[in-house]
């Protein structure tokens, strides 16, 4: 679960405590987009560190809040916090941590204690930075690294690779902190369907023993990065499903991932797509977000290869495919993606088992209209349906629906 601090230092503490006396301030995307009809954006704080916490903690989540590193954001004003000048920076990232895993004994510990939870939340990694480059971002990473580490050497800190996947920001980046030896990278893209379609072998061949990586944000465009004209479509939720193929087959090195951004007021937003739509008495989710939710639903514990002709299915015939097992159900789970025209007759083989149950499940998320969307009105235009299905020893003969996502689940013998 993560959570981005926009904030300049110390304003962090002031999300604690009483929520009616907490300091509203203007969001830092106020008067950021033109097609916004007024400039209105504050944050209230209503959500600060102490429920940011709990919310992750009731949902099973792990948090990973992201902090400022002393840098504004470098898309505006790029102001830099001179580098005698980080420490209040650095102890804000430190008292962060003592909030969340400190004792009793503690100053924030105690605090944490006295807003009515004794338990230590036991956070595991923080962001330092958010799409950050540059030497300047890199100098001021180091001093935050060195501090914590020398207290905390088994916490985790995600770094940032920049705002794209590509391009000399990102090689600079990517290239420093491999050789830095960084805990985990957070990489960025906002791009097009056909991007994600082409890029789905992109961990393929990253180095097994580098960095771990987050996919700390994407989402497809289906106009233009940015774009108000950006819609949530089938066809950019059905291309995120083929390449997060990609994130499941290297599970070994994408450690996490998360679709960006998650809410938006049907009359109140300035960016999309966003996951989840609302306004002040409904919401309804997108093709984007059932996308997500099969994922998530349906993990398993261990990756293992699903091939055509003895290659990873990569986008022949414009399909794409991973397979893990769940060794606590003893189920095989198969996600597959066919984004052509036609349906897809496949035969899959089950090997290295004594076989397969006869009756499984199909879960299909799918439309024949690559630009259909869901919205108040229909909020389940494009949902998953789930079907029966029966296996023939080891083979699993299906036709699968062209323009379609499928999670196909069977237990072994």
């Amino acid at each position: 679960m993560r959570a981005a601090n926009w904030l300049p230092a110390t304003s962090g503490k002031k999300t604690l405590g009483d929520i009616d006396k907490r300091e509203s301030i203007i969001n830092r995307w106020n008067t950021e987009f033109k097609h916004r009809l007024t400039s209105d954006y504050y944050q209230t704080f209503g959500l600060g560190f102490m429920e940011y916490f709990l919310t992750a903690e009731d949902i099973g989540a792990e948090p990973l809040p992201i902090l400022s590193c002393g840098i504004a954001c470098q898309f505006n004003t790029g102001q830099l916090a001179p580098l005698d000048q980080l420490d209040p920076y650095i102890q804000d990232a430190m008292d962060l941590i003592e909030f969340a895993n400190g004792g009793l004994d503690t100053k924030w510990g105690k605090l944490r204690a006295d807003l009515g939870h004794p338990a230590p939340f036991n956070l595991k990694m923080m962001g330092i930075g958010n799409e950050n480059w540059g030497e300047e971002y890199v100098e001021r990473w180091k001093l935050f690294v060195k501090v914590i580490k020398q207290k905390y050497p088994d916490f985790k800190l995600v770094s940032s690779v920049g705002p794209d996947p590509d391009g000399a920001r990102f090689k600079y980046l990517n290239t420093t902190f491999r050789e830095l030896n960084a805990d985990i990278l957070d990489e960025h893209y906002y791009r097009s369907p056909k991007w994600f379609l082409e890029n789905v072998k992109r961990y393929d061949n990253y180095d097994r023993k580098g960095p771990k990586i987050f996919a700390g944000e994407y989402a497809a465009q289906s106009v233009a990065i940015a774009s108000p004209d950006n819609k949530n479509n089938w066809q950019c939720a059905l291309s995120e499903a083929a390449f997060m193929t990609g994130f499941e087959r290297n599970a070994d090195v994408v450690h996490m991932a998360s679709y960006a951004p998650l809410f938006a007021h049907v009359e109140g937003w300035q960016w999309t797509p966003d996951l989840i739509w609302f306004d002040n008495l409904r919401s309804y989710a997108t093709p984007n977000y059932y996308v997500q939710q099969l994922y998530s639903l349906n993990k398993g514990t261990d990756v293992v290869p699903v091939t055509l002709n003895g290659d990873a299915v990569t986008g022949q015939d414009g399909c794409y495919a991973s397979a893990v097992l769940d060794d606590k159900t003893n189920e095989l789970i198969i996600k597959f993606a066919n984004t052509s025209a036609q349906p897809q007759v496949v035969d899959f083989v089950v090997n290295g088992t004594k076989g397969v149950e006869q009756d499984g499940k199909l879960i299909a998320l799918q439309s024949d209209n690559l630009e259909d969307v869901n919205n108040l009105g229909a909020p389940t235009n494009v949902s998953p349906k789930e079907q029966k299905i029966t296996t023939n020893d080891n083979h699993l003969n299906l036709t699968l629906k062209s323009y379609s996502f499928n999670v196909i689940r069977v237990r072994l013998k």
